[in-house]
């Protein structure tokens, strides 16, 4: 007893192709970069990088990757044992000026303008089942640990954000 140590975490990482005005997305980029980038760099022990997708920027066009994606990080899991998951998500904000760690979601999609695929929904779930579209999910993650991390191990402009990075601008 005690001697288990840390859980293993593993990694999935998600961005999104090209949008509205941004030719190339910087979220696809990074990911797209991600793989190399850790096999360079490393990650800290017992951290591994389970996927690197690059999604099609559009609510009902991204589905089907995102379902394959997760259904595969379920299977991998039983056959890796128990390891923590966590689900990374890259979005764009084209006018913020510094990173910003989310806190939380929101079941709402609310678009200003057509979605890479045309669609342009109005205060309607994401999910159905996941309830209304007030409805909001706080992370389980240490938000504040992550955000000193970044500012001060790394040296970048960081915040914390309780906007949910809803695309309604």
């Amino acid at each position: 007893m005690g001697s288990e140590g840390p859980k293993s975490v593993i990694i999935h990482v998600t961005g999104f192709k090209k949008f509205n005005v941004f030719a190339t997305n910087p979220t696809e980029t990074l990911v797209s970069n991600l793989q190399s980038y850790t096999e360079k760099t490393g990650l800290p022990p017992g951290v591994s990088l389970g996927s690197c997708t690059i999604l099609e920027t559009a609510g009902d066009g991204a589905l089907p990757t995102l379902h394959k994606v997760l259904e595969s990080s379920v299977s991998s899991r039983n056959n890796f044992g128990s390891k923590e998951v966590v689900w990374l998500h890259m979005g764009l904000n084209g006018g913020a000026s510094n990173f910003a760690i989310e806190k939380q979601a929101v079941n709402e999609a609310t678009f200003s303008c057509p979605d890479e695929l045309g669609w342009q929904p109005k205060r309607v779930p994401i999910v159905q089942e996941a309830g209304e579209i007030t409805r909001t999910r706080e992370t389980g993650c240490s938000i504040d640990a992550m955000l000193e991390f970044l500012k001060k191990m790394k040296g970048y402009d960081a915040t914390i954000s309780d906007d949910a990075g809803r695309f309604n601008q």
